[in-house]
């Protein structure tokens, strides 16, 4: 059948089974917008209040369903606009497809209104990026953009398509998707046995889960290796929910505010099994002495990660959950009892605590995981929340804990907050973010209101910018240089002047009233959380220094 460039857009998308887009138009993209709203019961769109937002939107939605988000943008400034998502959703392995516009053929290359080379802008942040300048190609570039997005290591592919492609006509022949399947071929039996002979011979072996465990699905093969070998368990940021956090085998969160029972275990123990994981250094501290008295297993679906920031001792390439799978059939169960009890001493002699007097973030979190459970979605921003939001919600499913991990996007929970609302409505979805990181976002609190996505956003209110503020505080001789935030904004009166339902919390006592109403609430609420300034995160080790130098409040008021 004959078609034209922007009705190939929208049934290529349709083919890959895509209900749901972010976007905002502009000039050379609207062929395809009008094409949209002609399929609009086919396709819905979220409009933002700005293309980062839409961005982060569709990289919500791709990280709580598994699915590729979809972000649509303009020429210009609108495909700049997305850049910073797309590198978010680069670092943390996420599958998304930005289709951007730009302007004809004829005008490419004369700095034309509205050009810029997006494709060669984001080459480095994609797993693979392209501008189409034949209407003969679109349909093929577009159905591969998504195999590359899914495939292997999940990623974002950027396509721009010149606005005459999108105008003119040309034969389409409708496909199904490409059925992506595991990489397995590159799981060798070898590295299987070796890595299964170390795992008999280990006598205080520890699992260390990262992302990869959620991308590829590995969250049963990761709960019965833990248990067949009784080895206790610890998770970057980005593995959080592929272990229960109720498990008593869970250690927490690795790193530099990580547990200090999950470094101190990896510290002492002579094997450590990492799944799904790239060693960032926020994980590892000074990687010299990193597990350095343990040997290592790494298992990935990415080969350069193998000895590109730890030297490890075996490895297997591939799939996890099929590596995992095939793992366990040469694992026998084993008794690690002695080692378990040291670890668990371990961790009920240094338990994460918080002031609980007055109120605190952690205490917040707290009450917010006894209210909403853990069939809730959370988001969040970067900074100091992002971590007690890691140290104090207990997840115990994959895909519920959403955040910007490699980049450390600030200005990100509120639109993956909002694409995890519309792939999921039934459920509770929270952006736990700062006063800093909201001042970036907030604007997308109106899109909420006119999409009818009921989120809650809370505040953790400190008027500054609390995570850096700590290392001046720390590190910085306490200069607490451009950090400081108390200009009188009122979050409460701009929740309700975008047509918000705002709540100011000053008081413990007035914290899970305030959880409750924003639940029971049928429209978006911001929760204004008013902590003090001089919170810190703990535990902490300091950046380029061994993980089990990690110190505490406890640590401070005793030097």
């Amino acid at each position: 059948m004959q078609l034209t460039g922007s009705q190939i857009v929208v049934e290529c998308l349709k083919e890959q089974h895509v209900d749901t887009v972010f976007g905002y138009p502009g000039g050379t993209i609207l062929n395809i917008y009008d094409e949209l709203y002609k399929q609009q019961d086919s396709i819905r769109h979220i409009l933002t209040s700005h293309e980062q937002g839409a961005s982060h939107a569709a990289d919500g939605y791709a990280r709580a369903t598994g699915k590729v988000g979809v972000v649509l943008a303009t020429s210009g400034p609108g495909a700049t606009n997305l850049v910073t998502g797309i590198a978010t959703a680069y670092m943390d392995s996420i599958p998304l497809v930005a289709i951007t516009c730009n302007v004809g053929v004829s005008l490419l290359g004369k700095d034309s209104f509205q050009e810029v080379d997006i494709a060669g802008i984001t080459m480095p942040v994609t797993k693979y990026s392209l501008i189409v300048k034949d209407i003969t190609q679109l349909a093929y570039q577009l159905r591969r953009a998504f195999r590359i997005a899914r495939s292997g290591r999940p990623g974002p592919v950027l396509v721009d398509i010149t606005k005459d492609v999108t105008a003119a006509v040309c034969e389409y022949t409708p496909e199904e998707p490409y059925h992506v399947l595991p990489v397995t071929d590159t799981i060798r039996e070898k590295d299987l046995t070796k890595a299964a002979e170390m795992i008999e011979r280990s006598e205080r072996p520890v699992i260390f889960v990262g992302g990869g465990a959620i991308s590829s699905g590995a969250y049963e093969e990761v709960r019965e290796l833990a248990a067949r070998i009784q080895a206790p368990v610890c998770d970057s940021l980005m593995g959080k929910g592929a272990f229960p956090g109720t498990d008593p085998l869970y250690m927490g969160m690795l790193g530099m505010h990580g547990t200090k029972t999950a470094n101190n275990a990896v510290h002492k123990c002579d094997l450590l099994i990492a799944l799904g994981c790239r060693f960032s250094d926020r994980d590892t501290g000074k990687t010299s002495m990193f597990a350095h008295q343990a040997k290592i297993i790494h298992m990935d679906i990415d080969a350069a990660e193998i000895n590109k920031n730890v030297i490890v001792d075996a490895s297997v390439v591939g799939d996890l959950k099929e590596s995992l799978t095939r793992l366990l059939k040469k694992i026998k169960p084993a008794d690690h009892s002695e080692w378990i009890e040291q670890v668990t001493a371990y961790r009920d002699e240094h338990p994460l605590k918080y002031d609980y007097p007055r109120l605190t973030g952690p205490y917040v979190i707290r009450k917010l995981y006894e209210i909403a459970g853990d069939n809730a979605i959370i988001t969040t921003d970067v900074g100091q929340h992002q971590m007690w939001a890691a140290q104090y919600f207990s997840y115990t499913k994959p895909r519920t804990f959403l955040t910007s991990g490699g980049l450390g996007t600030m200005g990100y929970g509120f639109g993956a907050a909002m694409g995890a609302k519309t792939a999921f409505p039934e459920k509770t979805v929270v952006n736990i973010g700062g006063d800093g990181c909201f001042r970036m976002n907030m604007n997308e609190v109106i899109s909420a209101v006119r999409n009818g996505i009921n989120v809650i956003e809370i505040v953790m209110n400190n008027e500054v910018l609390g995570m850096v503020r700590q290392w001046q505080h720390l590190f910085y001789g306490e200069r607490y240089s451009h950090t400081v935030l108390n200009d009188g904004c009122d979050f409460v009166k701009i929740a309700e002047g975008m047509g918000a339902l705002g709540i100011r919390v000053e008081e413990p006592e007035q914290v899970e009233d305030a959880i409750r109403t924003a639940i029971a609430a049928e429209r978006p609420v911001v929760i204004d959380c008013r902590i003090h300034r001089d919170d810190m995160v703990f535990p902490m080790a300091p950046a380029g220094k061994p993980i089990e130098s990690a110190f505490d409040q406890d640590d401070i008021d005793f030097e």
